[in-house]
């Protein structure tokens, strides 16, 4: 039997992702005390359960029997029952569950009476040792369902391999400030600008006259080519220092022509390897 453990920061996504694995066909339960689990591994193992695969919501509000998962994960007795246990670990940036809890205004499970920050503070601290242990780990801070459905389907309906990296390729605008959240930051200004052809003006990258413009450009081809050379070696790097969330910014002086080609350029190279999740997001395409 296939066993996957599901947990993570509350607020990252952890019931959500119980929903898609259960449409899955995986049999799915949230919250279970951690002192039933093994009652429930030995229930799912008889030889007359029709039960292939479960998933198993585990966080916080199990309390201080927490701790029982810090030392062996997966624990002793599920290599006992020829389990394959496998742990899922959705995190996000603190801003963004600060904002997911204001806006949902619900309560943090630690944070006590409108103390969302801190108990984000404390929730980090206990589940660190999860996160260390974590089979995957999926930054859901600029994932739409849509999106943390495509990399769950990935990894456990598909069987793809994955390396733990969701990437994120951002197109924005020089005038409107650079991404505060940009690991790394290209400027494409260098580039002839289709602003200045009248036909183009008010078309984006996303138009075929302006990726044409962009592209047949000399200086376009050689910065590509430099491009993709780049972060393709950069990103198998990122994985072996334990990076699994990355930001890659893509600007030009609006946001709307230059940005938007490249971007779309370098989002078709990433997508081309299942190692990685990507997703592009153009930033100031519809400002003016």
């Amino acid at each position: 039997m296939r066993l996957v453990i599901v947990t993570g920061m509350s607020g990252a996504g952890k019931s959500t992702a119980l929903k898609i694995l259960e449409d899955a066909g995986y049999f799915c339960v949230d919250n279970l005390p951690i002192p039933l689990i093994p009652r429930f591994i030995e229930m799912l193992s008889a030889p007359d359960a029709d039960v292939k695969k479960a998933a198993l919501g585990i966080d916080v509000r199990n309390g201080q029997a927490l701790d029982e998962l810090a030392g062996d994960v997966p624990p002793a007795w599920l290599d006992a029952r020829m389990t394959t246990c496998e742990v899922l670990f959705l995190d996000a940036r603190d801003d963004v569950l600060v904002k997911r809890y204001k806006e949902t205004r619900r309560q943090h499970p630690l944070g006590g009476e409108g103390h969302v920050g801190e108990g984000i503070s404390r929730e980090r601290e206990r589940v660190t040792f999860l996160k260390k242990k974590a089979t995957y780990i999926l930054d859901t801070s600029r994932m739409l369902t849509r999106e943390l459905k495509a990399e769950l389907d990935k990894i456990f309906v598909e069987g793809k391999d994955f390396k733990n990296l969701y990437v994120t390729i951002m197109s924005f605008g020089f005038k409107y400030g650079i991404p505060q959240d940009a690991d790394l930051v290209f400027d494409v200004r260098f580039l002839p600008n289709p602003y200045y052809v009248e036909e183009l003006k008010e078309k984006t990258g996303n138009d075929a006259g302006v990726q044409d413009y962009v592209l047949n450009d000399e200086r376009a081809e050689k910065f590509l080519e430099k491009f993709k050379d780049l972060i393709g070696f950069l990103l198998p790097n990122y994985i072996l220092e334990g990076k699994n969330q990355l930001v890659i910014a893509v600007g030009c002086t609006g946001g709307k022509h230059r940005s938007v080609t490249m971007a779309n350029e370098l989002y078709t190279f990433v997508q081309q390897n299942d190692d990685y999740g990507v997703r592009i997001e153009h930033r100031d395409i519809d400002k003016r």
